[in-house]
């Protein structure tokens, strides 16, 4: 009798000391968004939402107790009259609290530092660009978003839309983690011809495939029929675990797109130490082809003509790094025809480009993951401006090329344009300028007998050109002018990063900006001359 008394007293207390230490707070969802505080100094822990006493979702999250670091949001219009239980293994519930805004709302795109020309969340972490996908006249980005923080953890698929590639809408979460894992990347289709069966020709599915990212990574699918707003997952998700035969957890990144002369689907997939090569019919099931060596996640392969001739194309194919390969592709197998270059560096990552562009427009069109920070802000990471590939003959070969898209040209204020400027004249041109964080500057230096030559502004580098190593900020790449000495720059100044496009577009390179001093716009180098300079002020996207 004492041991059923001693083993009840056990279980009572223990019961007691689960329920003391697992807490929650049940609200009536009457308003639009749950604001939630964020500390930086708290370990993260599981937050789990129960609605109307089913498990909406479970994230790991750093509670505020106290003074939050900043506020994050969920936007709870579709459960607006239904009841939601929050549970947490921690202290801070008391602090969460419903709203008709969210908090900060009334200044987020005024911040000072946030970004004016580049796309960046409301709140929270992003890295890859996924399923840039062209529809209807829209343009939807996807990216990998953490919205409970400013650093990586719970990747989530975010979406914003644009119809002109330049101003971005940002909607709710699109693919939420799941029973698979977190949401990693991938790319987004158009199913036309309806080969997947979860759409009509009517009404055609919008496809995603991603990696879900648990114990080990697989291939999932998700479709839409409303234009990406909400979502659906594939029942029989899985659609490839291949991790087995490669010895490898590293099978990710699956882009997608439709090969007409097969009339069937391919995908490229990073899996171990390259690229595979799949087909489907369906987007459902799939069939191993190929693998090239030598490139590591978030893949690309596409077709550019040469030189804007429809009759000499070549295929393209590229890793998250910025290195590439020209070849040849038949739907099965991508051939190398020389070896691998660069063609971007910097603080880019990730890139990738829009399926489904409309013919008539016929660019291939791509965006990265800007790495920067954003000091002061609840958010990290942006989106990189959309930027057009091309194929260009150069004294090397053929190389990959790339330029700011035509759009952005809607931005500028007007500025000046000066020629033949010595160093001085063109730094006293550029003194009015000075404090103008958001500028773009297009310009010639002549370098004469000078082996280096730059930009600085705040006391940084934005461009440090060295002839002897033909380099960029520190990264060698294949000049395209170096016969006429001379070096031709597109550079777009945002708050936080810093886009430098070299030699019409022959290399482009990524800068997280920083203020080391209170300097102006100023060229530097020895013997050196401006040929030309332009410059314009910019809008910002968020006007």
């Amino acid at each position: 009798m004492k041991e059923k008394l001693l083993t009840v007293l056990i279980c009572l207390f223990f019961f007691i000391g689960l329920v003391a230490h697992a807490k929650d707070i049940t609200l009536s969802i009457n308003k639009r968004f749950l604001n939630l505080p964020v500390s930086h100094q708290t370990d993260r822990k599981i937050m789990s939402f129960i609605i109307d006493g089913k498990k909406e979702r479970d994230f790991r999250f750093r509670l505020a107790s106290g003074e939050p670091d900043y506020w994050i949001f969920c936007d709870m219009q579709s459960y607006i009259g239904k009841k939601i239980t929050i549970s947490y293994d921690g202290d801070g519930l008391q602090q969460i609290y419903l709203d008709d805004k969210f908090a900060g709302q009334d200044s987020v795109y005024k911040e000072k530092n946030r970004p004016l020309l580049h796309y960046t969340q409301r709140r929270g972490w992003c890295n890859d660009p996924n399923g840039l996908v062209w529809y209807d006249g829209e343009y939807h980005l996807f990216y990998q978003h953490n919205p409970y923080e400013k650093e990586w953890e719970n990747m989530h698929w975010g979406h914003a839309v644009s119809n002109d590639l330049l101003h971005w809408e940002e909607l709710n979460e699109a693919i939420y983690p799941d029973q698979n894992g977190a949401a990693f990347s991938g790319s987004a289709v158009i199913d036309y011809n309806n080969t997947s069966g979860f759409g009509t020709k009517e009404n055609p599915a919008m496809i995603a495939i991603y990696t879900g990212a648990g114990e080990k990574q697989v291939q999932c699918l998700a479709y839409s029929l409303d234009k990406g707003r909400t979502w659906i997952k594939y029942k029989n998700n899985p659609i490839i675990d291949s991790g087995s035969k490669w010895n490898t957890v590293d099978t990710r990144d699956p882009k997608v797109f439709w090969y007409n002369p097969n009339k069937e689907w391919v995908m490229v997939l990073n899996e171990r130490d390259g690229h595979s090569i799949y087909t489907s019919r369906n987007l459902k099931n799939w069939t191993y082809e190929s693998h090239v060596t030598g490139f590591w996640e978030c893949p690309e392969l596409f077709e550019l003509p040469v030189d804007g001739d429809s009759n000499n194309k070549k295929w393209v194919m590229y890793g998250a790094s910025g290195t590439y390969m020209i070849g040849s592709f038949d739907g099965r197998k991508f051939i190398p025809e020389a070896g691998k270059y660069y063609f971007s560096g910097g603080n880019i990552y990730a890139a990738q480009t829009f399926n489904n562009i409309p013919i008539t427009d016929g660019r291939r069109v791509q965006i990265g993951w800007g790495r920067v920070n954003h000091f002061g802000l609840p958010i990290n990471g942006c989106q990189t401006l959309p930027s057009e590939l091309s194929l260009r003959t150069t004294k090397d070969g053929i190389r990959l090329f790339c330029n700011p898209i035509k759009e952005l040209k809607k931005l500028e204020f007007s500025g000046f344009e000066a020629y033949n400027l010595t160093i001085e004249q063109a730094n006293e041109l550029l003194k009015e300028y000075s404090d103008n964080d958001v500028l773009r500057l297009r310009f010639v230096i002549s370098l004469s007998h000078s082996t280096s030559a730059g930009l600085s502004y705040k006391g940084q580098n934005l461009l440090d050109y060295d002839m002897n190593g033909n380099r960029v900020n520190g990264i060698f790449y294949s000049p395209e002018n170096m016969t006429s000495m001379e070096l031709s720059v597109d550079m777009i100044v945002d708050r936080s990063i810093v886009e430098v496009f070299v030699d019409n577009g022959a290399y482009v390179h990524y800068v997280e900006r920083r203020t080391n001093n209170d300097d102006g716009y100023m060229f530097w180098g020895n013997n050196i001359e401006i040929k030309s300079l332009k410059v314009n002020p910019m809008k910002s996207i968020w006007e």
